[in-house]
């Protein structure tokens, strides 16, 4: 009797490595992208989104498959990878999966051209909806943490940073932004094309599209140019509440270190209302709540301005590190309120040290987990944080941190033992006791004497 031969087993592909614990879903590996250019065309009236993204990269290992994020809700007709047909491709999951015709070694240019189309929508998660959003008469996109796959194939997440090209063709009456500098803008018939360059690096979460009926103008009074694109009926109220962007900007200078963007910074309110405003890269995005002549939106303008340098240039590297992007900007409402004529610095620390007193002291600043990401206590812990620290340098030492963070990081990214690292040799005593007591610990610890 021949002896049985044994069956092969069936190869089983490998689980895509977590990239990130707090979205384990988004990012890719294998390869690093250097740019994305991105061909849209957009039809408000149906909230139809078509085009093609060439996506150019570099393969960090040898390759025979290559994932990028995309929402589910988008459908791919085509796809070329160095202007070849792949062996094929498949989108589910919020991946698109492609196989290529042959193996990409390390080290080899990738330029992947999908073509696609699709009526987008935002992404339920777990910090409610993400990302391109139908508004009642036009289109925005909140891309923080996970919404840029719900407009474009990418890579995403935070270390992913690239340089853009817009080509965006939508209906003559609306006004297109997206990041960068406008270069072009082309009527033709009843379409206009808007044309946008972002030389910087910028992460996915950080792009961003923004359609509606706007007017767009100049903010006078600043070294940075500052433009505003807004609903005209808004106009006058935009005069009174953000009558100190310029101050702000010139502020923020001073103390953070050269504004990070060669095209300037664009402050865009939406003709619908928003919980809360958007930051994107070099743009920041208001609802129509918060433009109503009243002022109370102030501490909003400052914050989403700091975001520019602290978020948008020096980038985290993971999420848990996320109070060095919403601490640093709300301490920087704080810095604006001390300058302005406001309540101090040290009369906000302590306000909101009487408030989290009171809240759960459950939650590790360093380290926050994905549900408590976008917690108020991280905003205000990683203030009063800073604010502590800035008490045990001085203002010279303290500030000169903060230029040397947001110089030695420009448009890269860093995570918090970056941080801690760097203001030790700020100090003249070791900090250990300081960040233990406020990263490294749930409870909320008492505060020192007023100085």
């Amino acid at each position: 009797m021949s002896k049985p031969t044994k069956t092969p087993a069936k190869a089983v592909a490998a689980p895509a490595p977590v990239l990130d614990p707090y979205l384990p879903d988004s990012g890719n590996s294998g390869y690093r992208v250097s740019r994305y250019e991105l061909d849209l065309e957009y039809k408000v009236s149906s909230n139809r989104l078509s085009g093609t993204a060439t996506i150019t990269a570099v393969a960090l290992t040898a390759l025979r498959e290559v994932t990028l994020d995309l929402a589910d809700t988008l459908s791919v007709a085509k796809v070329w990878v160095n202007g070849r047909p792949p062996r094929r491709f498949a989108t589910s999951a919020g991946k698109l999966r492609i196989t290529l015709a042959a193996t990409v070694p390390t080290g080899a240019a990738l330029v992947i051209d999908v073509r696609y189309s699709g009526s987008p929508r935002p992404s339920e998660t777990l910090w409610g909806e993400v990302g391109f959003e139908e508004l009642s008469d036009g289109a925005l996109v909140s891309g923080q943490p996970n919404g840029a796959p719900s407009w474009f194939p990418c890579d995403d997440h935070p270390y992913s940073k690239a340089s853009y090209r817009f080509e965006v063709s939508t209906d003559s009456p609306y006004y297109a932004v997206a990041n960068g500098e406008l270069i072009s803008r082309r009527a033709r018939a009843t379409r206009t094309t808007w044309t946008y360059e972002q030389p910087e690096p910028t992460p996915t979460y950080l792009v961003t599209l923004q359609i509606g009926r706007y007017v767009a103008r100049w903010v006078p009074g600043s070294a940075v140019v500052i433009r505003a694109v807004l609903p005209a009926r808004l106009q006058t109220e935009f005069e009174q509440d953000f009558a100190q962007q310029s101050q702000m900007m010139e502020l923020f200078v001073r103390l953070f270190g050269p504004y990070p963007l060669a095209a300037g910074y664009t402050v865009l309110v939406t003709d619908d209302n928003l919980e809360i405003p958007l930051e994107a890269q070099g743009i920041s995005i208001f609802g129509a709540n918060h433009c109503d002549g009243t002022g109370r939106s102030n501490r909003l303008i400052a914050h989403e301005l700091a975001h520019q340098w602290f978020g948008n240039s020096v980038t985290l590297r993971r999420w848990s590190d996320i109070w060095l992007h919403e601490g640093f900007a709300c301490y920087a409402e704080w810095l604006w309120s001390e300058h302005s004529g406001g309540p101090s610095a040290e009369q906000l620390a302590r306000r909101y040290h009487r408030q989290l007193a009171g809240l759960p002291q459950d939650l590790l600043l360093a380290d926050p987990g994905p549900a408590d990401m976008f917690d108020d206590r991280v905003y205000k812990r990683g203030a009063i944080t800073l604010h502590l620290l800035r008490g045990l340098l001085g203002d010279d030492a303290f500030f000169a941190l903060l230029r040397d963070w947001t110089s030695r990081y420009r448009h890269s990214n860093a995570g918090t033992e970056d941080f801690t690292a760097l203001a030790a040799g700020y100090a003249d005593e070791p900090l250990h006791s300081l960040w233990q007591a406020w990263l490294y610990s749930t409870a909320v610890p008492p505060l020192a004497a007023p100085r």
